[in-house]
């Protein structure tokens, strides 16, 4: 068969990279082309895009950006009409991939006898966008969601039977925790002081980096007896990132070492996104921090409809993690959450049981659900491309 697979951004390299491993398990033959980063090339597919490429940020970049945006859809149309897929699968990123979904679908290549169009990972519609469901129900034949509540959103609300298997980070960081041995940390530790160490994860985007990077650092000033540790962005030059941390003594970064990090960290200051997913799963206690320019700013503030910027806090429905969001985002406020959280020991512990709540709802939806997210995924794909 042939899958083109659409990411775009570090996260989806990651989430897609494990579906490809497990579609070439089930289907040898498989021919994968991709949209993605260097994991998805890795893992077999043909890279014709990288994520670097495509990854804008807000309503003002969006809008700033736009002939890119539109060249890069067409780019991805007319590669897609000479690839002829037999599966055509988003991952994410949505203000993408639901153009691509529509196109595919009025270019009649999918569906009626053609290929399909798969959704792996859905758009958050439950925050924001929730009219963009009729359009997805449209134009995509299988929907899989890896966030326990979406799967009875979809259903009660939409009358849309969507596949729920379970979020493939649980298996990855549990994978990890079990594989690492202790030779191999004490290897990470070495190029390390023997302070305990704070983890800064900036995120993946320069234009993120840029904005959150320089307060996480001059918290760093604050704290002498700690080792500020930057875990840089694979798709980022280390270069960008020198140009920020070269005036702070007490700060390294490492680069493809994210999870050895974390397993190390005594606490985190983690820019909002899937990070802080993956964070609370590591068990480190953090800080997660947002700040956008301030138009996308005052347009999200209107549109989006959560409580919560974290996925951790939106799973468990209550603020578990302190969220520090555009001008609440200085360094002295970042400079009193980091305090507490290393030296408060009840709220660490409160952390740390909302955190062992959060991977029990992670692996059920009123039902235990296998051990396998990608693994599930790619067989529900093969499967469902074999009843054409």
């Amino acid at each position: 068969m042939k899958y083109y697979i659409i990411a775009g951004e570090a996260s989806g390299d990651l989430h897609g990279s494990n579906l490809i491993k497990e579609l070439r398990k089930l289907d040898v033959a498989a021919d994968i082309r991709c949209w993605g980063g260097d994991l998805m090339r890795e893992a077999g597919a043909t890279l014709v895009k990288h994520y670097r490429d495509l990854a804008f940020m807000g309503f003002a970049e969006v809008v700033k950006n736009l002939r890119t945006i539109l060249q890069n859809l067409k780019i991805c149309k007319e590669d897609i009409l000479r690839f002829k897929p037999d599966a055509l699968i988003l991952i994410d990123y949505p203000g993408f991939n639901l153009r691509i979904a529509r196109w595919a679908r009025q270019q009649k290549l999918f569906g009626q006898g053609g290929g399909k169009i798969v959704y792996y990972i859905s758009p958050q519609v439950w925050a924001w966008k929730e009219n963009r469901v009729r359009q997805m129900k449209a134009n995509i034949d299988k929907m899989i969601v890896i966030i326990p509540f979406e799967k009875n959103y979809f259903k009660n609300k939409w009358n849309w039977e969507v596949e729920y298997v379970g979020h493939p980070l649980r298996d990855l960081i549990e994978n990890r925790q079990k594989s690492t041995v202790e030779a191999q940390l004490l290897n990470f530790k070495r190029g390390l002081t023997d302070k305990p160490v704070v983890a800064l994860l900036p995120g993946s985007r320069k234009q993120e980096i840029a904005k959150k990077l320089p307060i996480m650092l001059e918290v760093s000033k604050y704290f002498p007896h700690y080792e500020f540790v930057v875990a840089e962005a694979p798709s980022v030059e280390d270069e960008f990132y020198r140009h920020f941390t070269k005036p702070y003594s007490n700060v390294k970064a490492v680069k493809n070492r994210t999870y050895d990090l974390l397993m190390i960290a005594k606490a985190a200051l983690v820019t909002s996104g899937t990070a802080t997913l993956e964070t609370a799963l590591f068990g480190v206690p953090e800080v997660v921090c947002y700040k956008g320019s301030s138009l996308s700013y005052q347009i999200a503030r209107r549109v989006i409809k959560v409580k919560y910027i974290a996925m951790v806090n939106l799973i468990l429905d209550r603020p578990a993690v302190k969220e520090l969001i555009q001008n609440d985002l200085t360094a002295d406020n970042l400079r009193s959450e980091l305090h507490e959280l290393l030296t408060n020991e009840i709220r660490v512990e409160t952390i740390r049981k909302d955190y062992a709540e959060l991977k029990k709802i992670l692996t059920q939806n009123g039902e235990v659900v296998e051990r396998g997210a990608a693994a599930k995924a790619a067989k529900i794909v093969v499967d469902f491309l074999s009843m054409r």
